[in-house]
């Protein structure tokens, strides 16, 4: 697995900085893409080579056609070779809005996200892929498809496009030996939250069984398995790594 590229989207922090140091950690050549946080990024990309591994920074809007078209171009001039592992991460803000205050447009900020950028992506990637016959595609959704959070519903349909979208597409690039699969995290406090303590948390704890609050390596631990040859037999799967809150989509 040491000779392949992953492409991790919306990686300069949170939960996309902890997949890009967990698959360099297991041998990936990464590429961490970011919108506008620049120094960020090569402090990620720093701290990588620092710990031997391989990573460039690449700033692009994912939700562009043509700036993820020239993503996946210079991704493919930094490592000289294509992107075999896919991680669509990176998304917007979240805004929290009561049926009377959403609106259409509020749905369509978060499906450019969670349908609209990963598959353009997809697009770009597939070829080589297929060529190869050799990929992987991991979506990262949310448990709130399960959870059905009010005043949410703007992103709750939108994360649950990812559903759909990753059994459809499993379906079809399975005979090309593509994988497809979706982790749906919990909540997983990163630096957009601010501080967040168990105590400050305890409503949401109640329904946890194991009765803390997760970390973001514990999702990018799940990206990781996914993208090795040991889930060669793994497709199509919405996998909830969320303290056993919810069981399954």
């Amino acid at each position: 697995m040491t000779n392949k590229v992953a492409l991790i989207t919306g990686a300069s922090r949170g939960l996309g900085k902890s997949m890009a140091v967990k698959l360099a950690e297991a041998g990936f050549k990464v590429v961490i893409n970011y919108n506008s946080n620049h120094e960020k990024a090569e402090a990620i990309v720093q701290q990588i080579r620092n710990s031997g591994g391989e990573a460039v920074a690449i700033s692009a809007d994912v939700t562009s056609e043509e700036a993820v078209k020239k993503l996946v171009a210079d991704s493919h001039e930094a490592f000289g070779q294509p992107i075999e592992i896919l991680v669509n991460n990176a998304t917007g803000p979240q805004p929290e809005l009561s049926l009377e205050e959403v609106t259409w447009d509020d749905y369509l900020d978060q499906l450019h996200f969670t349908a609209k950028a990963p598959l353009l992506l997809l697009k770009e990637v597939m070829p080589s892929m297929k060529k190869n016959q050799w990929g992987r595609v991991i979506n990262i959704g949310s448990e709130v498809v399960e959870l059905g959070n009010p005043e949410f519903s703007n992103y709750v349909t939108a994360k649950s496009a990812v559903i759909g979208m990753t059994r459809s597409w499993a379906n079809e690039l399975g005979k090309y030996n593509i994988t497809v699969n979706a982790v749906h995290p919990g909540f997983i406090p990163v630096e957009r939250h601010g501080e967040v303590t168990e105590e400050s948390a305890s409503g949401y704890l109640r329904d946890v069984p194991l009765n803390r609050l997760g970390k973001p390596d514990e999702i990018a631990n799940m990206v990781r398995f996914l993208a090795s040859k040991e889930a060669s037999f793994v497709t199509g799967q919405n996998i909830n790594v969320n303290g056993g809150k919810t069981f399954g989509v």
